[in-house]
């Protein structure tokens, strides 16, 4: 039996996070408080994805980037624009939260971003 590498991504706005995964194309999605994150967090530990991402979305990002680290998940923010081009060279043209989720998946899985721990505290203050 062969193991599948799993790469996710997560669609932050201010009320929900959507997720995608490839290369099942499982979607879900949870409420963006510490109870969805922690269900989030709980549902990708047993999948030991490759690599998480999530847009850099002018803070909504932080909290739950912070607890997918602190839960040894390897997840990191990439700049929207970076995405929003390799979605468009898919001819992925509609915008939803889903499809955005699932175009982030696939952007993991094929650009494989070198992954970047998180700046310390006093670091992210700054």
């Amino acid at each position: 039996m062969t193991e599948t590498t799993t790469y996710v991504g997560i669609d932050v706005s201010k009320a929900r996070l959507d997720v995608a995964m490839v290369p099942s194309g499982e979607t879900f999605s949870a409420p963006n408080d510490d109870e969805g994150i922690e269900k989030l967090v709980t549902a990708l530990e047993p999948l030991r994805p490759a690599l998480v991402l999530l847009e850099a979305t002018g803070g909504l990002e932080r909290r739950v980037l912070a607890r997918l680290v602190t839960g040894n998940l390897p997840a990191m923010a990439v700049n929207p624009r970076n995405v929003r081009d390799f979605g468009r060279s898919l001819g992925k043209l509609a915008k939803t939260d889903r499809l955005d989720a699932m175009v982030l998946a696939r952007f993991a899985q094929a650009v494989r971003p070198e992954w970047r721990p998180m700046p310390d505290l006093q670091t992210q203050q700054l």
